[in-house]
């Protein structure tokens, strides 16, 4: 992975590079920033210019050298990867997961690119409805690893990727290792949720905020990453709102948006006809997803009611819509109006929280159509 290869961010790049050249060059550092900004891709492109042989002079590992070439299989002996596990059912009671039981899930997830989500890590290792977190097993196997000498006689490096889902025993011994680290050890943090960690953690190690990628920098990509046409790639821009999760998602053909826009389609229609019994169905069918995509099709309610709501004032630099939901927002969009749109967004927030403290679904999403049916007769 290099600098090269990671999408905007031109601002991080230089410091972290700047790091280097000063030999200013920080034992833990912490990347701060929202999903889809490119974290986990600098963390990346930063181990392999501290681990290359032969850094070009254009500020960038060489991509050719022996380091290189093992970086590229992500199987270099010097770094570490760390992230959240869970237990599977093939382990013994008293096993507690480490990073290493998922290695070869791990590599694969990388091998496909750096820019990944949470939900794509829980999927790639089968995480149904568990809770992924990294244990205290993950850090003494850390410490084991780091007390012995670097293999290559550079860096060793420890990647850990989202700290905020340490447990607490793991979270005390990790602060052990970083107040007094092995020699030539750098650790990089890819962290979503930092005041979610110990404050002793976050105040040993050196923050840099990760920005949402610039606009220009993602429309670039998708034309010359993704060949897209120039109006295309505006548009999906737009949608990205600097994430480029967002917009590799917006080009799936089967994508969660699609599914999520023909279910938001099917609740209005239904809604607006008053048909009470397939409304009962339609919630019996959203009861059947999983916590979290229930939470992201609300969270994908919200902006499309929010979306609709604008399309009404016919300025389409307010509008931030697929063509799909600009299509259905056409003949829509009147009825999402000043006399009902803050009840749909309280509508909205509510169910949300309603699903985050294990509310029955099929009654919460019942609810939330029963009471479509009367906020959409607001004309």
């Amino acid at each position: 992975m290099r600098f090269s290869e990671v999408i905007g961010q031109e601002e991080a790049k230089k410091r972290l590079k700047g790091m280097v050249a000063d030999d200013r060059l920080p034992h833990a550092m912490m990347l701060c920033g929202p999903e889809g900004s490119g974290k986990m891709a600098l963390a990346l492109a930063f181990a392999s210019y501290l681990l290359c042989e032969r850094r070009s002079d254009a500020g960038d590992s060489c991509g050719q050298c022996r380091q290189c070439a093992m970086l590229r299989k992500w199987a270099h002996p010097d770094l570490h990867f760390t992230f959240p596990t869970i237990k599977l059912p093939s382990m013994s009671p008293e096993h507690k997961p480490v990073s290493d039981d998922f290695a070869a899930q791990w590599r694969q997830l990388l091998a496909s690119g750096p820019y990944f989500s949470l939900n794509q890590w829980m999927e790639a290792i089968g995480a149904e409805n568990q809770q992924a977190i990294i244990t205290a097993g993950e850090s003494d196997e850390l410490s084991r690893k780091l007390s012995i000498k670097s293999s290559q006689g550079g860096y060793k490096v420890s990647l850990i990727w989202l700290p905020e889902r340490m447990n607490a025993e793991c979270a005390n011994k990790l602060l052990k290792l970083i107040e007094e680290p092995p020699s030539q050890t750098v650790f990089i943090m890819v962290c979503e949720e930092p005041d979610k960690l110990l404050d002793t953690i976050r105040s040993r190690t050196q923050r840099i905020d990760i920005k949402r990628i610039d606009d220009a920098s993602i429309r670039q990509a998708l034309m010359e990453r993704r060949g897209l046409d120039a109006d295309t790639a505006t548009r999906i821009t737009r949608i990205a709102n600097g994430s480029w999760l967002k917009a590799v998602g917006a080009l799936d053909a089967d994508n969660e948006n699609e599914q999520f826009l023909m279910m938001f389609q099917k609740l209005m229609r239904l809604a607006y006809s008053r048909k009470v019994k397939e409304l009962k169905q339609w919630s019996e069918a959203m009861q059947t997803m999983g916590r979290e995509k229930q939470k992201r099709f609300l969270a994908y309610f919200l902006r499309l009611v929010r979306e609709n709501f604008a399309y009404n004032f016919m300025q389409p630099e307010l509008n931030y819509m697929t063509q799909q939901e600009e299509d259905f927002a056409r003949n829509f969009a009147r009825f999402v109006n000043e006399k009902n749109v803050l009840q749909m967004n309280e509508l909205g927030n509510r169910a949300i929280r309603d699903i985050s403290q294990n509310a029955n679904a099929k009654i919460v999403f019942f609810d939330m159509a029963m009471q479509m049916i009367v906020l959409l007769l607001a004309k």
